[in-house]
């Protein structure tokens, strides 16, 4: 039998920060489209992501979501998108962590003095 893939928000906000975009300006409505495919992409595809090293993942993450993994996908527009993979025995689940601008990102993770 093949594992059921999901896609989950780490947060209802998060979530609802999703939705919200797609009635917002023409720039988040473009994001919101990004982000529909990438999680089309993660549903068929959990592992087609980038994976970030356990050196340089933000105690953010570690503290927050409690993360045994940590992926990334870059968007086409410059964003990125943030996700963890939950195992489970007949359930695999992306756990959408958040998405930002790759200022935001290099913030995120270090890259820059904030």
């Amino acid at each position: 039998m093949k594992k059921q893939i999901s896609v989950a928000f780490a947060t209802a906000k998060l979530k609802a920060d999703f939705e919200a975009l797609k009635d917002g300006k023409s720039e988040e409505q473009g994001l919101h489209k990004e982000l529909c495919m990438t999680l089309d992409a993660l549903r068929s595809d959990p592992g087609s992501g980038i994976r970030v090293p356990k050196r340089i993942w933000p105690k953010f993450y570690k503290k927050r979501h409690l993360i045994t993994n940590l992926w990334k996908r870059d968007l086409r527009s410059g964003w990125r998108v943030t996700y963890t993979i939950k195992f489970y025995e007949e359930k695999t689940i992306c756990m959408i962590l958040e998405w930002m601008t790759h200022k935001e990102y290099e913030r995120r993770f270090g890259y820059h003095a904030k």
